[in-house]
Formats: structure tokens, sequence, C-alpha cells
């Protein structure tokens, strides 16, 4: 007895485990069969319906290709019943979305033109300081790294271990900047790439960077990496060389809870998820950096290279007396026979890191189908972007702009479109992905707000991921008679309404500012704090309590008037740490992107979020609660 397809509203996919879209199936190719008669259906049961809107499959006249073969509609319920629930995926009709008018209005020509020169100017500052980062720890120390210690470079070690693919990389521009001196990259290079099909996070020291010390920036940027990995299932490879704490930090490095002993926590709380661990020691592994290797679920080791000991050669000999080679306290070859502290042996770094590459391919997982490219690209130029990336708040344009140069299609189906229009709420694709979207078009009003919470519990209650688009206000709201005092309690209530849905959300989330991130209103935009699965800055972003000029009205409202000369060091100060740079330094958010390069990396985000798996239902859920 052959079982009943439910009609439904959506497109059926291919049969795979985490499949979203069958690029073999064509649409005219459906409508050409539609008009043939259907002798599958001799009992006569209405489960053949032609319309436009609803595509309906339960018959033999439509076929599939299924792991490989093309196989009858008839023969798929013989399959195994976990395989009929879990990998049948639909794929959504969003042709019939409106499109949006993304055409630049003449009496907005000077706004649009004055933020593309402030784009360019950030632009360049941000080419300036990708080729600082990409030096490394300068020529001498490269020379020394290459040629007296035989070793690759970091960004040579990664094009060995990942496919041949675009890679995320995660904080580029952290440790620029700080109190202690520059530390580009923060000693280490952390993104997300391909290992043989498998989005993988990677966490590489580059010990051209002050010999791979760690310092405290170096231990977030690390952690920062571990939770990525554990929010999105991702497999976690470490590829070590590092000579330890930077000591004279050691107060901000060890002490406290999210500190250097974190990562080792992490890895044990990974490897108790079930979310893979490889370490690959291709240089020193010293003190508590020896915990990495050992700790992880397989490790490879370069002889002759790669090091694991609490103490070293000198301080042996200054323990014992005892003169020993670092080879022979902890070399590749001690460690593979006696101590059996590594898996895998490999004579050289070419070697370990197809060790690497064949392991992860022992994971087993289940793969969503290879990247989809038949989306529709954006009906306006992405380049665009620069030019609506707001210089200030008072160079904001509508919002609509911005999304009608990063939806496929430019197509944008909104939700409430006359209710809270300072908040834009809706669905869209980007890169084929379904995705709802909130976006900052003004104040964060209390019908605003009443309208985002509403929205991201519908996108919550349809497992369908969320982009925060940030641009909020960057003065506070001061009430000054009784009537206005009631209108801002309103509206905070609403707001805190919308950052308690925000933060329940369990579905992925990503958050890019593209302006302004002050404040309160930051909240219920899914700003750091609330944790969000991604989160990228425009180069012309602010991110602060407030902007340097609502100062002086805030202190006078506090009773505090202060002179000339303080007030003029801090909004020097206030502009300073709130420009996306500063932030990004301090790994507050995970790294700063060109405007034209949004819609990729959102493209890659929802890729490699797409990969772990998700249980839609769960055990207890909730009624959407309307206003």
């Amino acid at each position: 007895m052959y079982r009943e397809l439910a009609a439904s509203k959506w497109v059926a996919g291919r049969l795979g485990f985490g499949a979203r879209l069958n690029p073999s199936f064509r649409f005219q190719e459906y409508l050409e069969r539609q008009q043939k008669p259907c002798t599958y259906n001799k009992r006569k049961q209405p489960n053949c319906v032609h319309t436009l809107r609803t595509l309906w499959t339960d018959h033999d006249c439509l076929k599939r290709r299924i792991f490989g073969r093309t196989t009858p509609w008839k023969n798929v319920p013989r399959l195994p019943l976990c395989l009929m629930c879990n990998s049948l995926v639909r794929t959504y009709l969003t042709k019939s979305y409106p499109v949006l008018n993304g055409n630049l209005q003449p009496i907005h020509q000077h706004v649009f033109e004055s933020n593309l020169l402030n784009s360019m100017v950030y632009g360049k500052r941000y080419l300036e300081l990708m080729e600082q980062v990409t030096k490394g720890g300068g020529e001498k120390a490269i020379l020394r790294h290459t040629q007296r210690n035989k070793k690759l470079l970091v960004r040579e070690r990664l094009q060995l271990l990942l496919d041949n693919e675009e890679i995320l990389e995660l904080s580029p521009f952290a440790g620029l900047g700080l109190p202690y001196g520059d530390i580009p990259a923060a000693g280490c290079l952390t993104g997300i790439g391909k290992v043989n099909g498998v989005w993988c996070v990677f966490i590489a020291n580059d010990a051209t960077i002050k010999g791979g010390t760690a310092y405290p920036i170096t231990v977030k940027k690390q952690l920062r990496a571990q939770n990525i990995a554990i929010q999105n299932g991702l497999p976690c490879i470490y590829l070590v060389d590092s000579g330890g704490a930077f000591l004279p930090l050691q107060g901000e490095i060890f002490p406290d809870k999210n500190h250097g002993g974190r990562m080792f926590y992490n890895e044990a709380v990974m490897s108790a998820l079930g979310i893979p661990q490889v370490a690959v020691v291709c240089g020193s592994c010293t003190a508590g950096g020896a915990y990495i290797p050992t700790m992880a679920e397989e490790t490879v080791m370069v002889d002759r290279i790669g090091t694991i000991f609490l103490a070293g050669p000198p301080l042996v000999k200054a323990a014992t007396g005892e003169d020993v080679s670092p080879e022979e306290l902890g070399g590749a070859t001690l460690h593979a026979k006696v101590s059996g502290c590594i898996d895998h042996f490999a004579a050289t770094e070419e070697e370990a890191y197809e060790c690497v590459r064949n392991i992860i391919a022992t994971l087993n997982f289940d793969l969503p189908p290879h990247k989809i490219t038949d989306f529709e690209e954006p009906l306006y130029a992405t380049e665009e972007l620069n030019g609506l990336a707001p210089k200030d708040y008072a160079h904001t344009l509508n919002i609509k702009l911005v999304l009608s140069r990063l939806t496929d299609g430019s197509r944008f189906l909104e939700f409430k479109a006359l209710y809270g229009t300072t908040l834009v709420t809706g669905f869209a694709q980007i890169k084929s992905h379904l995705v709802g979207i909130v976006a900052n078009n003004g104040e964060l009003t209390h019908n605003a707000s009443l309208k985002g919470s509403h929205f991201v519990q519908l996108c919550d209650q349809r497992d369908i991921p969320i982009i925060f688009l940030q641009n909020t206000r960057p003065n506070v709201t001061m009430a000054g008679t009784l009537s206005k005092a009631e209108d801002v309690t309103n509206q905070l209530k609403a707001q805190g309404s919308m950052i308690s849905t925000v933060a329940c959300a369990t579905v992925p989330k990503i958050t890019i500012i593209i302006g302004g991130c002050y404040g309160a209103e930051s909240f219920p935009m899914c700003g750091r704090s609330f944790d969000p699965n991604f989160l990228f800055l425009w180069p012309n972003a602010r991110i602060g309590l407030v902007a340097p000029n609502y100062c002086p009205g805030i202190q006078e409202a506090d009773g505090e008037i202060q002179d000339e000369a303080q007030l003029k060091i801090m909004k020097e100060t206030l502009a300073k740490e709130s420009s996306a740079f500063h932030s990004s330094s301090r790994v507050w958010d995970d790294g700063v992107i060109l405007p034209k390069d949004t819609r990729m990396v959102i493209g890659q985000c929802l890729n490699i979020i797409k990969q772990k798996p998700r249980l839609h239902s769960q055990p207890e859920r909730h009624s959407v609660l309307r206003m």
C-alpha cells in the first residue's frame, strides 16, 4: 500500500539528508508533464492538484533521481520510514514575492554621494589593515620561521589543509592597536573552511608573530572560534605552533573563567557533544598549550618540527642539570612510540595535513547537497551598497534600498508593511536560502517593537534563520513631560518584549551592523550579548552607548556639568572607541566586511549553519503571541 503524501505548497526537493534543492528539477519540465494525463491515480483519489502554486508529485508521471538513479515516486515508500520522514526536504517557491524598488530618488543623490566618499575612506583603511595582517610578524620573523626552523607559513598550511574554496576568516583585525602593542591577527588565524567537503573551524597559530606566544587577545579569539564550533556543530581543527602564554600578562590570561583554561573545558564539552576535534602539532607545544593536542580526539605530529612538553630543555637543565634535546624530551618519535600522546606520525608537514584530510573523511557526516548556483542575483549592483552605508545616522537612507541589493531577485515579502514602519520585517531568499529579515528603518518605537516580537516568533515557529540589519539611533530619549514619560515607558516595555523574544529564539541568527549600534536599542536587534551565530560590521559602523555629539545632553540631565576640555577629551575617546576597527581589534564581533561582500558572507554563513542537523519539533512549544 502506497503512502499518500499530504497536499502542500512546498516544492518537493531531492531525497537526501539535509538536502534543500534539487537543481535537476525544472519548473518548465513540470509544466510540460502536467499537461499529460496521469495514469497512476487508479483509485480516483484527488491527489493530483495541477496549479501553479501547488506543485503535486504523488504520481508515477513525475520521477526523481534518488541516490544517483531514476526512481519512480511509487517506489519511494519502500525506503526506510526514517528516510521518508527526515529526508523529504522542501524548497520554497518565492518567485511570486514582490520586487523591491531599489532606484535612488534624485532628492537623495547628495546623501548617496556623501556616503560613498566616506565608504571610500574606510575601504582604504580596511585594505591597509588587511595588508598589515597578511604580513604576519614581518620579514625577519618569516625568514627565521621558514629558513632556520624549516616550517611552512600558517597560510601555506591552510592551503594544504582546506579544499580549494573560499574560506570565512574570522576577526582578522584582532589584536591591532592594543595597550600592549600590535599583535597582528592576535597571533593566530581562525575561520571556517571545507575539508573534504565538510565545513570545519580552524584555529592556527602564527609563530611568526611573537613566536606564537599567547596574549589575552589570542585566548579571546580562540575561545570565540570554539564557541562558533559549538553553536553550529562544526568539527574543529587545531594547528598548534605556540610557545605558551605571555608571562608578563598572565593575570589576564590564566585565572578567570573565560581565560586560557576555558579552551580545555571547551574541548571536553565539544567531545561530549559529538563535535570532532583534530590537532596537528607542527611546532612548539609548551606548558598549558600541551593540553590542546592531548585532549583532541585525534592528533597528528610532524617529525623534527613538533614538540610537546610542559617545560622545555632549558628548564630541565636548570632543575636537574641534565642536557636533553627537544626531540628526546618531547618529539614525535617519543610520543608515537612511548607516551602514546599522538595517534599519527608524519614525516613532513604535507603528510600531516593529508592525514588530517583523511581523518575528516572518516567522520561519516550526512552532508547537505553541493552548493546551489542557480539562484537569482539582485536586480541592483551590490557595489552601490557603499553609497548606502550611512556616514552617520543623519545620512541614513531607506533600508529597503539595502535589501534590494542583498536578496535574490531583489524580492521581499514584507510583514506588517503599514504598521511600525521604523522596523522592516519580512521574508526573502539569499543565495537560495529562505530567511527572515529584521532591519532598522528608524527609531525602534512601541509599535515597531511589537511587530518585531511577532515576526521573530513566526520565524522561530517555522524554523527560518533570521538576518538582523542593525542601525540604531545614537541618542537616548528624554522624557520632558508626564505624557512623554508614559510613551517612553510603553516603548521600553515593548522593547523588553522583543528582547525576550530574540533571546529565546532557537533559530540561527546573523547580525550585520550597517550603521550605528547604540545603547539599549541594539539589544532587541541581536547585538553581541544576545549570542548571534555570526556578527559582522561594515567599516563605517559605530558601536557605543551614545554618539560623541550626544554626550553633553546626557551629562546635563545627570546634573554633571564638565568643562569644555573634559568634554573634548570624552568626545575624542568616544569617537575612537566606537569605530568598527576598534571593535574588531578586541573581538567584539566576527570581523569587518566590505558592504559589497555582505551578500556573499551571509550566503557562506547560511551554508555553514545548514550543515548542522536541526530538529524542528521540540518537546514543548508555545503559540505565537500577537500584540
